[in-house]
């Protein structure tokens, strides 16, 4: 055993409340753990390291309130958590709060900003908000947005609610419209895209998306709002949440969006930056759903970032 693994943290053992009651217990555990592979996660549940009432269970095991679980310590290496959030980061979160009550929180996310840590990203936005929100004793995503994409982000503060828009979003029921710059324009009339999307990762292991036979059902509504001289600003609509959908089908039909430097068109990219423009053109405008407890109708707008109306209103001058 090395000196760091004599570092890793103690056996915990974990009493299961209402908020996690009825999760599986594999995903309680991913959830807990952040940051362990899930595979090893896996493999300390095929070898018994992880006991339920003293007991094994399988991955499937669906926990119980009052469940005594115990969770070994998980992580390889020596990891030093990050316990705190810099002055900026507290800020640029607190401000971004567009609704909050018992159920949800819904965030107008700045880009930049992670949602979660990931290969070279040590903190994102679910992380800091379990830091400067330390009150909550539940805070989980109900989906995600890619790190430059700003716009409404949704999360969850009890796994009742959780349950709820996740059901909302297999079902198809949550509206969600963004709001984006394409290359050239086709006029007023709208286009609806259907074509299944395929993930797969290139040899520099960057993960990329694309058009393929073989990938999931993806569909997406562009709805033309103002034409420019060689751009065209758009609202989209989203009927499923494929990674990198909108990016994808943009360029699959011609139009790619303004600042993609993964899938959109170089020359037009150079053009929108001798406009001003410093990130993808890519905003969660729009969030529609039910709300978990009431049922009733919400239709949240996050504002279209400063930045991102001055490049609109530059466009307007230009055409």
């Amino acid at each position: 055993m090395t000196s760091n693994d004599q570092k890793t943290s103690p056996v915990q053992f974990i009493e299961i409340t209402a908020a996690n009651a009825g999760q599986r217990l594999d995903n309680f555990l991913l959830s807990i753990e952040k940051g362990v592979p899930k595979s090893r996660i896996y493999r300390a549940l095929r070898k018994g390291e992880v006991r339920v009432n003293k007991g094994r269970k399988k991955q499937t095991y669906k926990l119980e309130l009052g469940d005594s679980v115990r969770v070994p310590p998980l992580h390889t290496r020596e990891q030093t958590p990050i316990t705190t959030v810099s002055d900026s980061i507290r800020k640029q979160l607190d401000d971004s709060v567009l609704l909050e009550d018992e159920d949800l929180l819904i965030l107008n996310k700045p880009s930049g900003l992670a949602v979660h840590a990931g290969s070279g990203i040590e903190q994102g936005i679910i992380e800091a908000l379990r830091i400067t929100r330390a009150d909550l004793p539940y805070l989980e995503l109900v989906h995600r947005l890619d790190r430059d994409t700003s716009g409404c982000l949704l999360l969850a503060k009890n796994r009742q609610a959780l349950l709820h828009l996740q059901q909302q979003m297999v079902e198809h029921d949550i509206n969600k419209r963004y709001l984006t710059v394409l290359k050239d324009s086709w006029g007023q009339q709208e286009k609806r895209i259907i074509a299944p999307l395929q993930k797969n990762t290139v040899s520099s292991g960057e993960r990329m998306v694309r058009v393929d036979p073989e990938g999931k059902y993806a569909e997406t509504l562009f709805i033309p709002l103002t034409q420019f001289s060689s751009a065209q600003l758009t609202e989209v609509v989203l009927f499923t949440g494929r990674t990198h959908q909108i990016r994808v089908h943009a360029a699959h039909i011609g139009h790619p969006l303004a600042g993609d430097d993964k899938y959109g068109q170089r020359d037009f990219n150079k053009a929108m930056k001798q406009v001003g423009l410093k990130r993808l053109f890519l905003h969660a405008w729009k969030l529609g759903i039910l709300h978990p407890s009431s049922h009733e109708p919400l239709l949240i707008e996050a504002p279209v970032p400063e930045h991102l109306q001055q490049i609109i209103n530059q466009l307007k001058t230009l055409s």
